[in-house]
């Protein structure tokens, strides 16, 4: 926001502890289909061109259980995978031509190295939403670039506090590799460099 631009975020609806004038938060879950046709919405009304959309929401809820969990695997891709695509295809339209769209994946998500049988679920979701990313590079060539970016390994609650990073330090790489220009469309990014899928 200290360049001039103009962010529009979301939340479950937890109140933040952040404010500024060039702010607004929206109310968004991903597992109810409602939440996001009318987050939608409230962006249209915003009336405000997009040249970045960033993707973020994700959840691991797998339980060290090597089995598949059913209910488990439904409410991850509709977090994870089905909820992004969902809100991403209402979000195009508003985009500017040269725009990017960028979707938090992981390495977890890679198949060469399903070589662990941990956490299924999470690897399902993050390998289909690395097909969704080069489905729709190819889809939107020429006009929008999409890209996967891995976080790496931060220090959250998901990961139970473990990690290799703070988050101020994986948001700085996810937010560099979005404001980067003409960058090569329908690739998978980690500190700025390419990475096998």
């Amino acid at each position: 926001m200290n360049e001039g631009d103009y962010v529009i975020g979301t939340s479950l609806g937890e109140k933040i502890d952040f404010s500024h004038k060039a702010l607004t938060v929206i109310e968004l879950d991903l597992s109810k289909d409602q939440s996001i046709v009318d987050c939608a919405k409230v962006v249209t009304e915003l009336g405000r061109g997009i040249d970045i959309h960033i993707n973020n929401a994700g959840v691991l809820l797998d339980d060290g259980n090597l089995n598949i969990n059913i209910e488990k695997l439904r409410h991850t891709l509709q977090i994870n995978l089905i909820g992004v695509i969902d809100l991403t295809q209402r979000i195009i339209p508003l985009m500017s031509a040269g725009a990017h769209i960028v979707n938090i994946s992981s390495t977890a998500g890679i198949l060469s190295k399903v070589y662990y049988p941990d956490y299924p679920v999470y690897k399902i979701s993050k390998a289909a939403l690395n097909m969704f990313t080069t489905y729709l590079s190819t889809k939107l060539q020429g006009k929008i670039a999409v890209s996967s970016v891995h976080p790496g390994r931060v220090r959250t609650s998901m990961g139970n506090g473990e990690g290799d990073m703070d988050p101020e330090e994986a948001a700085e790489y996810i937010y560099t590799t979005a404001k980067t220009k003409n960058i090569e469309t329908g690739q998978f990014w980690f500190k700025g460099e390419k990475i096998p899928w």
